[in-house]
């Protein structure tokens, strides 16, 4: 009887450690990547020890009227707003909000349409038909019409906008599973593993999805960026994260009757946005590039 030898932990270990590091060389060789990856580093720390940079009581609450629309100095970088309170330590809170709203929303999107698409991939048939027309009924509305409507009918909040995101984000990600899966459903090691006993859950979940992922995890990190712009969008008309939280949409918001009086109170947030999302695109692209192996040199 022939027995085939099962490689140790440790070897499968360093396996997977090798792959790591050819991606990671791979991702280091686009110069944008890298740039993106600096920026949302510093952007992502900024988020987190804004409480350590500023106190919120003193730099913004306890801001007096008389300070307000000061121009950027020294003193104030990003200046003041109506109320007094100072733009730069309110813009640094602004991106603990807007990237907890990203990325949250992202990852509950995720954790329904990952389940969604990979058995609709893997089973295929009749489940698939109707599941892709289920979602189909909700890809056809435009994903901003959509979270309008949601965080219209629950009200607006952090919480309700990240669903109204998250269910916007759902078919997309349910789609882009169920194409990645259905290009290794019928692989060799797939079949071995039927052919083996094996649970359609246990398949999907240890061998399917583990090696489709990469397209899955790059367009996860780009809808992070879109959610983030969505979101955005949502707070400057209203229908977002309720002031005086400073969320970026909700300073463009709050900021529109200084537009001619104080432009920057406007610029300022709109600059935030844009550069946090062309990292984050930066990034998702870089990703893209180290993942995929027709793309390597």
């Amino acid at each position: 009887m022939i027995t085939k030898e099962v490689p140790p932990v440790s070897e499968e270990i360093g396996v997977k450690q090798n792959r790591l590091k050819v991606v990671w060389r791979q991702f280091c060789r686009n110069k944008g990547a890298v740039v993106g990856l600096v920026i949302l580093v510093f952007i992502v720390l900024v988020a987190i020890f804004a409480n350590v940079i500023w106190d919120y009581d003193t730099d913004v609450i306890g801001m007096t009227p008389v300070l307000r629309l000061k121009p950027p100095s020294l003193e104030y970088p990003f200046g003041t707003d109506g109320f007094g309170r100072d733009m730069f330590a309110r813009v640094g809170y602004g991106a603990r909000y807007s990237l907890i709203i990203g990325v949250t929303s992202v990852l509950f999107s995720l954790f329904i349409g990952l389940p969604i698409g990979a058995s609709a991939g893997y089973i295929g048939g009749m489940y698939d038909e109707i599941l892709m027309r289920f979602l189909d009924s909700f890809a056809i509305i435009p994903s901003i019409l959509l979270s309008i409507t949601i965080v219209a009918a629950l009200g607006a909040s952090i919480t309700n906008l990240m669903i109204a995101l998250s269910v916007a984000s759902i078919p997309i990600i349910a789609r882009i599973t169920r194409a990645s899966v259905m290009t290794v459903r019928f692989n060799d090691y797939i079949e071995s593993a039927r052919a083996l006993s094996g649970s359609s859950l246990y398949i999907i979940f240890r061998h399917v999805l583990p090696n489709c992922f990469s397209p899955i995890l790059v367009q996860c990190t780009l809808r992070i960026g879109i959610t983030i712009v969505a979101a955005s969008s949502l707070s400057f008309v209203g229908l977002g994260v309720p002031v005086p939280t400073p969320e970026w949409g909700a300073l463009l918001n709050a900021s529109r009757p200084f537009i001619i009086q104080a432009p920057y109170l406007t610029i300022i947030p709109g600059v935030a946005i844009m550069i946090t999302v062309m990292a984050i695109n930066l990034v998702g692209d870089g990703l893209r590039d180290a993942l995929d192996p027709k793309l390597k040199r």
